[in-house]
């Protein structure tokens, strides 16, 4: 069993002819790693990504994380188990435009009222590029910028696993780049499973493992 476990998940939006299966059935193991998720628009690939990381609830099936079953929460606990142990990157960055870069970083331990491992933040920021930005303030990043904290505060729980949501969706070709570099970097470095759902076939070629989703389903996995 991997370290992202599905089995037989499915999940539709809308009732009666309007009804569209997001979801059809997939069962899958992902195990340590950095993996892309990819397809055409409309065939699950965000939809799916949620269900691994709780954002959504499946229809049925089973979505465990790192060996526990997510149904087994509450909202409320969903989400601490998910701030424990997920870090999510998304494609609009989600920065706290009153905090400072460190201070965005950190805000995940913060919020969970936890010590925060001053070496092991500075240890992140340093491979990001990011140890001379730390006290400036988003809106004086650039795009690219702005994802490298994203990442760092992904990072900064030490979660088991990462889902970044078409993080290079609002990047341009170079930066996009060196954005899933770092990924695949930190990845190896702190030995993580990343998750990255991606239309882009130049940047899901850079995965370890691609897998195709197509009207919701598996359509195949190609490993390097």
């Amino acid at each position: 069993m991997g370290i992202i476990h599905a089995e037989n998940l499915a999940k539709a939006f809308g009732q009666g002819q309007n009804e569209v299966r997001a979801i059809d059935g997939i069962s899958l193991d992902i195990n340590r790693g950095f993996h892309a998720i990819t397809g055409p628009s409309g065939s699950g690939k965000s939809t799916l990504l949620q269900l691994m990381g709780g954002l959504r609830v499946p229809d049925k099936g089973v979505i465990q994380v790192n060996g526990t079953d997510l149904s087994i929460f509450d909202d409320e606990e969903l989400a601490i188990f998910r701030r424990r142990n997920v870090g999510l990157i998304f494609r609009q960055y989600n920065l706290m435009p009153v905090l400072n870069v460190y201070e965005n970083i950190t805000f995940p331990l913060e919020l969970d009222s936890r010590t925060i491992d001053i070496e092991y933040i500075h240890r992140i920021a340093q491979l990001l590029d990011l140890e001379d930005k730390l006290t400036m303030f988003p809106k004086t990043l650039s795009s690219g910028e702005r994802q490298k904290v994203s990442i760092a505060r992904a990072l900064s729980t030490k979660p088991k696993v990462i889902l970044a949501d078409e993080p290079t969706g609002n990047l341009d070709t170079r930066a996009a780049l060196e954005v899933v570099g770092l990924l695949k970097m930190t990845c190896k470095e702190f030995k993580q499973t990343i998750v990255m759902v991606t239309h882009d076939k130049e940047m899901a070629e850079m995965a370890d493992q691609r897998i195709y989703l197509r009207d919701g389903k598996v359509e195949k996995i190609i490993r390097r």
